[in-house]
């Protein structure tokens, strides 16, 4: 018996090590992996065989292989996938464009770009921990920008056929809805041959797996959300009309709101002197460079414009790295922040490069890119973007003096996305704002921030592609809209127009393609008058449509600020009209004389330079029109400490 039991005992201590070392074993790699894989990727990566996460390079390319499984994987930018419905994927998550160079990426990075989503960034040579270089030449910009640019362009066709689905309220099956979302939007989910997935896309219509969708027999059926409507689903409660916002441009002039500086600095005084030397100068009678109508006081302008090309310099910042800073993108709906940032960085007559010499201050970054790099897509939470741009101007306030002498009342930025009134409130507060969604309820402020003109660019490489219309003899159609049924009043819209009257050209979506394109562009060459309901927001690409085929732009949008309020008349070259009277809209426009049709149509032809982008700016374009905006708000709201 003794001797069985000392036969045990060796048996059962080895045992207990055994146990002891595959513990250990495991421990160890949970807490590794812990630190590389954030979000507790490390213990699906046990648990979960089926979702296997590898890396496949050598200098080439690296993929991200995502085998499906029984629970849902979700990308960001895209829809919630389920795994059940999808057969392995691969997903290219980095290409290498020259083979041979060495992609120094650390497995954390990877981790933490496959958690943010980034769907395909290309790289061209070594690639530090920081996402790119501060040259920017490890990044390949052209695939990136290509990137979020396709996302615009699928953006309009997916969420339309969505919201047909939505608005007759039938049942689509899963498959329906993956084709309406993963072709158009998402190819690398609908395509084995082609698994290069597109996310990033601004896709705000629908939440497929929220409160706006339940489940029926493999199937879903589009209802109303039972929760609580979002602000941009509701009409406003208080609407400022455009005769309220003169008064407020005018009283701002008479008395400035903004803070003294801590201390006032030569260039405070510069610009301060300037607005005495706009006010007291000769009145212009007869100038052919400018069109007078167009503009409140053509003396003032042509005198602060002069002023401006002479004195004033800007500094802009080198901090912060791309993609969110310093990329500019040049084509789709945020083509106007791109081509400012573009433009304004190459500028060689109005950049200093000492900060002291510099009377502004411009901080380029791209709301599209901070959107599309940090949000997490159906999270519904912003918080992260306002931390970042908390953090950079954190950042240079800690690194420079200028932005705490002034709380920032001597800087400036350029953003076109919906969100970036969100993004740069509390912090960037006292900042000049250039923003397409100029909104008096959504903090923008009347007579210091600008109202930047959304501009819809089709081609990068020439803006000006399609530019003028008929003249107005030729214009037989009198109104005119086509777009997709974002926000409430577009639905209203067309409610009380579509397919009621043939000379009001009212319509839906257009159906996607190059012919359909060139349609809706003929019709707008071809109108009196073209429509220009609020989306989402109070802005729309339709009002520098118009201006750019040259059709007369009814403005309809309560409490939208005209892009370059403080200088143009926009009731020499635009209707603009309230939410309310949409149901009157064609008696309106009939009661409209053929005379006066002709001076807004003249008016727009005149105006039309100021809303063009060029290669090489040119004189009154609309860089030089937004900086000057910028300048002149900056000239009327400063104050000298005494």
């Amino acid at each position: 018996m003794e001797l069985l039991n000392g036969f045990k005992n060796p048996f059962r201590s080895e045992y207990k090590r055994w146990v002891f070392l595959v513990g250990l074993v495991a421990i160890s790699h949970l807490l590794f992996q812990s630190f590389l894989l954030p979000y507790g990727n490390a213990l699906r990566s046990l648990l979960l065989p089926s979702l296997d996460d590898s890396i496949e390079g050598n200098y080439g390319n690296v993929v991200s292989r995502v085998r499906s499984g029984s629970k849902s994987v979700v990308v960001r930018n895209t829809l919630t996938i389920n795994g059940s419905d999808f057969s392995t994927r691969d997903v290219i998550l980095f290409n290498d464009g020259n083979s041979g160079g060495d992609v120094g990426i650390s497995s954390r990075k990877i981790g933490d770009w496959v958690e943010k989503g980034v769907s395909k960034v290309s790289f061209d040579g070594n690639v530090d921990d920081d996402y790119a270089s501060e040259n920017g030449e490890d990044l390949n910009e052209n695939a990136v920008l290509e990137e979020v640019i396709r996302d615009q362009d699928n953006y309009v066709n997916a969420t339309s056929r969505i919201e047909q689905v939505a608005k007759h309220g039938r049942e689509v099956s899963t498959g329906e809805l993956r084709d309406v979302n993963t072709t158009s939007q998402y190819p690398a989910l609908s395509s084995m041959a082609n698994p290069t997935p597109n996310a990033g896309s601004s896709f705000r219509s629908t939440s497929l797996q929220s409160d706006h969708t339940v489940s029926k027999s493999n199937s879903l059926m589009i209802v109303k959300p039972g929760k609580k409507r979002m602000r941009c689903e509701m009409p406003p409660k208080i609407v400022t009309t455009i005769d309220e916002m003169n008064r407020i441009l005018l009283r701002h002039r008479r008395s400035s709101r903004a803070m003294r500086p801590r201390r006032s600095s030569i260039r405070d005084q510069e610009i301060f002197a300037m607005k005495s030397r706009i006010e007291n100068g000769p009145v212009i009678t007869n100038n052919q460079d400018l069109y007078a109508p167009v503009f409140r006081n053509v003396s003032l302008f042509k005198r602060s414009y002069e002023l401006m090309e002479r004195i004033l310099k800007v500094y802009v910042y080198k901090d912060g790295k791309k993609p969110i800073f310093h990329l500019p993108i040049l084509k789709g709906l945020y083509a106007s922040e791109g081509w400012f940032m573009k433009l304004m960085q190459g500028n060689k007559h109005f950049v200093v490069k000492d900060p002291r010499r510099a009377h502004l201050f411009y901080m380029p970054f791209s709301s599209r890119m901070l959107e599309y790099t940090l949000y997490v897509r159906n999270s519904h939470n912003r918080t992260n973007l306002r931390q970042f741009l908390k953090d950079y101007t954190e950042t240079i306030s800690a690194k420079y003096p200028y932005f705490n002498r002034t709380d920032g009342a001597d800087h400036f930025l350029v953003a076109c996305h919906d969100w970036a009134p969100y993004e740069t409130r509390h912090h960037m507060e006292h900042c000049i704002k250039a923003l397409c969604n100029a909104d008096v309820t959504a903090g923008f402020k009347i007579g210091r921030d600008v109202s930047l003109p959304e501009t819809y660019v089709r081609s990068a490489r020439n803006p000006l592609r399609d530019l003028g219309g008929k003249p107005a003899s030729r214009r037989h159609i009198l109104a005119f809209y086509a777009g997709s049924m974002h926000g409430y009043l577009r639905p209203i819209l067309l409610k009380h127009w579509k397919d009621k009257d043939t000379n009001m050209r009212i319509l839906g979506p257009m159906p996607p393609g190059v012919a359909s394109k060139m349609n809706y562009i003929q019709h707008m060459k071809s109108t009196k008058y073209c429509i220009c309901p609020k989306g989402y927001e109070v802005n729309s690409p339709r009002v520098v449509e118009s201006i750019f085929y040259e059709c007369v732009p009814v403005i309809i949008s309560d409490n939208f600020v005209p892009p370059f309020f403080e200088v143009l008349d926009w009731g020499a070259f635009s209707i603009i009209l309230a939410e309310k009277d949409i149901p009157n809209l064609k008696d309106i426009l009939m009661s409209i004389p053929q005379e006066r049709y002709l001076a807004l149509q003249l008016g727009v032809r005149k105006v039309q330079r100021h809303f063009l982008w060029h290669a090489k700016p040119e004189r009154y374009d609309l860089f030089h029109m937004t900086l000057h905006s910028i300048w002149y708000n900056r000239v009327y709201q400063i104050k000298l400490r005494q």
